[in-house]
């Protein structure tokens, strides 16, 4: 058994830092040593599950041992930490909805994995305890299945890297694999924490022409230009649901409105906006990921509109994470300039904190060795 720690949620939304003990990996599984960890909202959320468990699905460390079969990693490997781990035969596999397989996915699965890898897995005073989205990485070590790893094979930092794991992934996801944004297209971008900057990236890498950018918040529309934004709007704060906005994005867009508009705020009042912003026959993204039923006005589909609320960033884990390094190692996408602080495991709360009053585009957990 290996001695570690880790951020421990009692599920109604205290956690603490504690100490863990992570077995060897049986066939099929590998054990890695955390350097990074990245915080979202998400992260957030789960502190108030309902069920005690270990927190983080953002994370990249190296391979300390692998289990029988597992052929792609080996000891010492750096390696990036994915909790969307296609199973490859059910019907959404087979119809290339990886990020969505009904057997593994913690979020879309019928039968999801469970929260360690087998019984003896990790636990936690004594008992077995559950990862989040199966990877549970804002701890010292973990252990997965194989498909939850991904070797990185380019010169990259693990801060860098852990990001990638899903804020990059779904921002990106969403403009190239979801909208896929054409060249010369026109974007709204509405909110511009760290998965809009990674929408307004991919966007940018897409060849968009016209990427604007929606905040509260001037700093972050300062960075929102540093990633790609041609334009950005402040809207005022009686523009609950960003009509008067509309105006300028209209006039922007030569009176039409936009081809694509992407929702990243999580603000539930905000749900229905990229269908404002768009075109007729354009495309709306809700990326954030809200869940509380909204009342739409159907005039806003009109006409032949779309509204897509993917997961992941349709992530297919054998072909972006790949794509996603090189495009970092020739200095198209950025995630260096996304980290505005690095923290140790035991300043988490402080690193919610700067999360939740948007003082970060991206906070990272690093680990030390001696933890």
């Amino acid at each position: 058994m290996i001695h570690g720690k880790g951020a421990i949620a009692n599920g109604h939304g205290v956690f603490k830092i504690e100490d863990i003990e992570v077995g060897q990996p049986l066939e099929g599984e590998v054990l890695v040593q955390i350097k990074a960890a990245g915080v979202c909202h998400t992260d957030w959320d789960s502190l108030r599950w309902g069920k005690p468990v270990i927190l983080g699905h953002e994370g990249a460390g190296v391979v300390m041992a692998i289990g029988k079969n597992v052929e792609h990693v080996k000891v010492g490997d750096a390696v990036l930490l994915n909790w969307a781990i296609p199973c490859g035969k059910c019907f959404q596999c087979r119809e290339g909805n990886f990020s969505i397989c009904e057997t593994h996915s913690p979020v879309a699965g019928k039968r999801p994995l469970k929260g360690h890898a087998h019984m003896d897995g990790t636990t936690y005073a004594g008992d077995p305890i559950e990862r989040s989205f199966n990877i549970g990485t804002i701890s010292t070590h973990t252990l997965v299945k194989k498909e939850a790893v991904v070797k990185i094979g380019v010169n990259i930092s693990f801060a860098a890297a852990a990001i990638v794991g899903c804020g990059v992934m779904t921002g990106y996801g969403s403009a190239i694999n979801a909208a896929k944004v054409k060249p010369g297209s026109s974007v709204v971008v509405i909110g511009c924490g760290g998965v809009g900057l990674n929408v307004i990236q991919g966007a940018r890498i897409a060849g968009a022409e016209l990427i604007i950018a929606l905040d509260l918040k001037e700093a972050r529309l300062a960075m929102a230009k540093k990633f790609g934004a041609t334009h950005t709007l402040i809207p005022f704060d009686h523009d609950k649901d960003l009509s008067q906005v509309h105006q300028k994005i209209k006039k922007l867009t030569n009176g039409r409105g936009a081809d694509y508009a992407f929702e990243c705020t999580g603000v539930p009042a905000l749900g229905a906006a990229p269908l404002r912003m768009v075109r007729n026959a354009g495309s709306a993204i809700q990326v954030s990921g809200i869940e509380e039923e909204l009342t739409i006005d159907m005039n806003l589909f009109e006409w032949d509109k779309i509204y897509l609320n993917p997961l992941y960033g349709q992530c297919n884990p054998a072909v972006d994470f790949s794509k996603l390094f090189d495009l970092y190692q020739n200095g198209q996408l950025l995630l260096d300039e996304l980290i505005t602080r690095t923290y140790s495991i035991n300043d988490l709360g402080l690193a919610f904190s700067d999360m939740l009053t948007g003082k970060n585009a991206k906070g990272v957990i690093l680990f030390e060795d001696d933890l």
